[in-house]
């Protein structure tokens, strides 16, 4: 069987084979960067202009009760939560990742007391590495890089001194992903918490956080979420740490009574205390009217989808382009919604696909990485871009010194 009549034949048979309908992309574009930015859902302008013109511009300051603005961050929260295998009542949507990252990762080491020393994988993305050094610093921790595959070990000759884990559960430059639940279990035997960094899994695969007996997460609203350049984060606090939870900002958005505006800080009930300042309105409402595309949706067939997809693209790629080195695994389930292949001119290369209309992405120092939005696609557009990727690398277009000159964003 040809790779035509392969394509031809996956989207016939795929039961989410209408979704790709619900976005906004251009007919030359094949959209492969997901995982930066999610494509726009075609419903969302209407609601963002519903939002300016109307709630904002016509009903003012009455919106946050009459339109429920006031209640968005726990709305969307709560939509996010489903995605992500958590109950209602323990995710919260709001301020930036790395805020989320930096609150959650105060909160984590004010939950396990007395232990300082705060585990991190040296591949994560640089944000976490940056914002886990500033908490150490600034509560007198210790940093430990630790790569997954050596947590074990560690645990076994310091464990009793681990606060908490920071992981990511898809490695952002190989796809590759970490067994969740199996490091979950691992950490908190030896008595520490995790939390874990969901940015490249919410919206693309199964995330089970309350079966996997997760402690903390977070992750942002504008990669697989859809939710739009600098979208709103989130954060997930398992609810039998709420009581507990302390952020590292108290801010009035998380007291117990907002609106009777006391001197003294008092904690709001539940997972609204992990709430901070006012929320950036338009941000979070476009995210919580792209999570629409989500609705009576089962995680477990987009992540069917995303398999699919990725793994389609693997095998065009060993047919087309077998000099070509994937750096992500080709086993499903040691992979996220990417693939990242290794060349010496990737940039270069990502440049020469994005003049073909193929977007894709650059990372340092030599992976150009596709990211795969499982409902946005179809098998026959990822066939079409494994076949430019493949020309471009066979005849060399990407040796035009033109498109080696970087731009500020790779």
């Amino acid at each position: 069987m040809s790779l035509d009549e392969r394509a031809a034949g996956l989207d016939a048979v795929d039961p989410l084979a209408g979704e790709p309908a619900k976005f906004s992309l251009p007919d030359s574009t094949i959209y492969l960067d997901g995982n930066s930015l999610g494509p726009l859902p075609r419903h969302v302008p209407a609601v963002l202009q519903n939002v300016v013109e109307q709630q904002w511009g016509h009903d003012l300051i009455t919106s946050w009760n009459r339109h429920g603005w006031w209640e968005a961050p726990r709305r969307a929260g709560d939509r996010i939560g489903r995605l992500l295998g958590g109950a209602p009542g323990q995710v919260v949507a709001g301020d930036s990742t790395s805020q989320q990252l930096f609150s959650a990762t105060v909160a984590a080491a004010r939950l396990n007391p007395g232990r300082r020393t705060v585990v991190i994988d040296p591949a994560s993305f640089p944000t976490d590495l940056y914002v886990v050094a500033s908490v150490a610093e600034l509560l007198g921790l210790e940093v430990a890089q630790v790569e997954p595959s050596h947590l074990q070990h560690f645990l076994a000759d310091r464990g009793s001194d681990v606060a908490v884990a920071v992981l990511c559960e898809v490695d952002f430059r190989t796809g590759e992903r970490l067994d969740a639940p199996a490091l979950t279990d691992a950490l908190h035997q030896s008595g520490a918490l995790v939390l874990w960094d969901l940015c490249h899994s919410a919206g693309a695969l199964v995330v089970e956080l309350d079966a996997w007996g997760a402690d903390l997460a977070v992750g942002c609203g504008y990669k697989f979420l859809n939710g739009g350049p600098g979208a709103p984060a989130w954060i997930y606090v398992a609810q039998r740490h709420q009581e507990q939870f302390r952020g590292a900002v108290a801010g009035w958005n998380g007291h117990a009574r907002p609106f009777a505006f006391e001197a003294a800080y008092e904690p709001a009930p539940g997972v609204s205390r992990a709430r901070v300042g006012t929320p950036a309105m338009l941000s979070l409402l476009s995210l919580d009217a792209a999570l629409d595309v989500y609705d009576g949706l089962d995680m477990v067939d987009v992540r069917a989808r995303s398999v699919s997809l990725t793994g389609f693209f693997l095998e065009c790629l060993a047919e087309l382009a077998p000099d070509l080195e994937p750096v992500t695994p080709r086993e499903p389930e040691r992979r996220g919604s990417q693939v990242s292949v290794r060349h010496a001119s990737a940039y270069a290369v990502v440049q020469a696909l994005l003049a073909r209309g193929v977007i894709g992405d650059f990372r340092e120092p030599d992976i150009a990485r596709f990211g795969f939005s499982p409902l946005a696609l179809t098998h026959v557009q990822v066939l079409r871009a494994a076949r430019e990727l493949a020309d471009v690398v066979a005849t060399r277009a990407y040796a035009d010194p033109a498109l080696a000159a970087r731009t500020t964003v790779t």
